[in-house]
């Protein structure tokens, strides 16, 4: 007998050949087809049953969401929708779904939002859509992996708990083994951290960089990939408390070198999902079209989303720099005539969603890479550039979400490196060993950040980053 996986079973041509097959009920139609799903693919194997040979009591129990357990012969299917099927043999009921409950939840056959089905986490991974999705970002995951490792980067595993705030954002979840209602104080009444655990303050992390900058100092080139936290109470569609960073860092790589890279990489990765999860891109493909067919027409997008991806892997990024790209956008008609939220009058102001997504998608039409930002809007670590006003700072931009990725080469010269964490009040003391690097063989060094959900929000065609991750953490949520 052959056991199989569905995605498997059709494109099989095993004819004849007896078959178990293992999944859910999608639907069940003239109580003799049974649509089974497994989750191995977005399309389902017809199982056709002979009713009047099968026992009443089994058929009642044939229900939309029930686990099943199918015995039969592999056929090639009569039928226009499907290639393959299942010929009956033995049914097996190995869950119940009872049919009044299921009525209640995301698996009967009307439409729910996609805000209910976040309540339903446990289920919504049932329907076509986060199948899909959540498929399509599994294969991302797996190419993130494939690329560095074809590419001689090695993986390291950066501390989820942390004493360093790397971005200087503020915004972190903090750690601690005291009990909240009576911690131990100081004289001054200030809380006593070297009682604590780790004997100092620590926090979710919202980087991995800084660590792995020291390995990339060893090792040559690395890459991490794992969660990272941000305490920012937003409830838009682009955050997330909890996500997921992938941070390469590079050394003996500088600024042009990292463009390089991050392009290289974004082309690779979307590649391979187009080779590898055509029915799920096809589907959201679909499901993307029709929902650009209920916006108003100018806020439409110009491209498919397989078009949108196509477009990324065969066309060359623009680079542009922050000077220039400041130009444009202040001569711009939105500009001008005041449709931006956030006009643009300096050299200086740092670029909002609406200034990113106009460079690309009405501009340039296509992905830009922004170099050169000014100092004072961007991160310590980065290289100062000999105008003394701007760093070797990268973003890239993509249609429909701005900025995807964000970099840098790093500031390797250990005496500007200490003015900028002066002129920050940056403690020198907590981040010694980040310094030390500087001081044991430094080197021209560059990496860049790109948030895994911003990527899979790209690639899916979604519009809320809370639809790309299993199970979403947001304020004031955290369930399952």
């Amino acid at each position: 007998m052959i056991k199989l996986k569905i995605a498997e079973l059709l494109t099989s041509d095993q004819f004849l050949q007896e078959v178990e097959v293992n999944g859910w009920v999608r639907a069940f139609r003239s109580n003799r087809f049974i649509a089974v799903n497994d989750g191995s693919t977005i399309n389902n194997l017809q199982c056709v049953i002979d009713f009047e040979n099968t026992n009443e009591e089994i058929l009642k129990r044939i229900n939309i969401g029930a686990a099943i357990k199918v015995v039969g012969t592999l056929k090639e299917s009569v039928g226009s929708q499907q290639s393959v099927e299942v010929e009956v043999k033995s049914i097996e009921i190995l869950g119940d779904a009872n049919p009044e409950e299921v009525k209640l939840t995301i698996l009967s056959p009307k439409r729910h939002s996609l805000e209910k089905l976040r309540e339903q986490a446990h289920l919504r991974i049932r329907t076509n859509t986060f199948g899909a999705v959540m498929r399509v970002r599994s294969k991302l995951s797996f190419a993130v992996h494939s690329y560095f490792q074809k590419n001689n980067f090695h993986y390291v595993n950066t501390p989820i708990i942390t004493g360093s705030d790397a971005e200087g954002a503020g915004e972190m979840f903090k750690v601690t083994s005291f009990d909240l209602e009576n911690p131990p104080k100081n004289e001054d009444g200030s809380i006593d951290y070297k009682k604590d655990f780790f004997g100092k303050e620590t926090n979710l992390t919202v980087s991995g960089q800084l660590e792995a900058e020291t390995y990339a100092l060893g090792l040559g080139q690395v890459y991490t990939f794992g969660p990272t936290f941000r305490a920012e109470n937003s409830n838009t569609s682009r955050h997330l408390a909890e996500f997921w960073m992938i941070e390469p860092e590079v050394a003996f790589c500088d600024l042009d070198g990292n463009m390089d890279l991050a392009e290289d990489f974004i082309k690779y990765v979307v590649k391979y999902v187009l080779e590898h999860c055509k029915d799920d891109l096809e589907f959201l493909d679909k499901r993307h079209e029709e929902e650009e067919k209920s916006k108003p027409q100018a806020e439409r997008s110009e491209m498919s989303l397989l078009k949108k991806l196509e477009f990324v892997t065969e066309n060359n990024f623009k680079r542009v720099s922050y000077t220039e790209a400041i130009d444009i956008l202040k001569n711009s008609k939105p500009n001008k005539k005041k449709k931006f939220k956030y006009p643009i009058e300096d050299w200086g102001t740092d670029l909002q969603s609406e200034h990113e997504r106009f460079l690309v998608e009405k501009h340039f039409k296509c992905p830009v890479i922004l170099f050169d930002y000014p100092a004072n809007i961007k991160a310590f670590y980065m290289r100062l550039n000999e105008d003394g006003k701007t760093v070797r700072a990268m973003d890239i931009l993509f249609p429909g979400i701005g900025e995807i990725v964000g970099g840098s080469q790093r500031e390797e010269r250990l005496d500007v490196l200490k003015e900028k964490m002066k002129a920050l009040d940056i403690d020198e003391e907590e981040l010694w060993w980040y310094l030390d690097t500087r001081k044991f063989g430094t080197c021209v060094h560059s990496g860049f950040g790109l948030g895994f959900e911003r990527l899979v929000l790209f690639v899916t065609g979604m519009t809320n980053i809370r639809d790309v991750i299993p199970f979403p953490r947001t304020p004031q949520n955290a369930e399952f």
